[in-house]
């Protein structure tokens, strides 16, 4: 049932495009394993074998840690609506910081330039390995909306309250590894 590409296809950038989350799974020699469920129209196609997505703050920061400790990545798609199909996506990525010169290239062509309040990071990541599966297991879901939950979380704090944030929550792993961020 599985089968394995060594790029997407135009059908699965299209399967891609339909899609309205995500999930990243990251994780180093020691420690835990992260699995993060994303959305929020933050993920880009940028070419065959490469895409981004757009890191905006939360709770922890454990991708950004295992990136810079290990590189590896999984993101996984799962048809919710529709045929059913599982896409993941295996390889390399690093987090390109906000205000870094990557960052603001992959803003400006990837995202169109705009920033949402709490954007933190851009993961980029060097895909090796795409892998489809049946998905036949995976429950049918109608999407509804995007929460507007973190968003308005993101504008309450303002841009000085979200530093402040970094600095509490986001400067080291829950494991003790360091994220990158300054």
């Amino acid at each position: 049932m599985a089968k394995q590409f060594p790029g997407l296809t135009p059908e699965l950038k299209d399967f891609i495009g339909r899609q309205h989350m995500f999930f990243t799974a990251s994780a180093c020699a020691e420690g835990r394993i992260n699995l993060s469920p994303k959305g929020l129209d933050g993920f880009r196609v940028t070419g065959d074998n490469e895409v981004v997505f757009l890191n905006l703050t939360g709770s922890g920061n454990e991708t950004a840690a295992h990136l810079l400790a290990d590189g590896r990545l999984t993101i996984m798609f799962c048809a919710f609506e529709g045929p059913p199909m599982i896409l993941r996506l295996y390889g390399h990525a690093r987090s390109l910081p906000r205000g870094s010169a990557d960052y603001a290239h992959y803003l400006a062509s990837a995202f169109g330039g705009e920033e949402p309040v709490g954007a933190r990071q851009i993961v980029l990541m060097d895909v090796d390995l795409v892998q489809t599966s049946c998905g036949y297991g995976v429950p049918l879901y109608d999407y509804k909306a995007e929460r507007p939950s973190l968003v308005r979380w993101a504008e309450q704090k303002g841009e000085d309250g979200i530093a402040d944030y970094w600095r509490e929550k986001n400067l080291v792993s829950m494991d003790g590894l360091p994220t990158g961020m300054e």
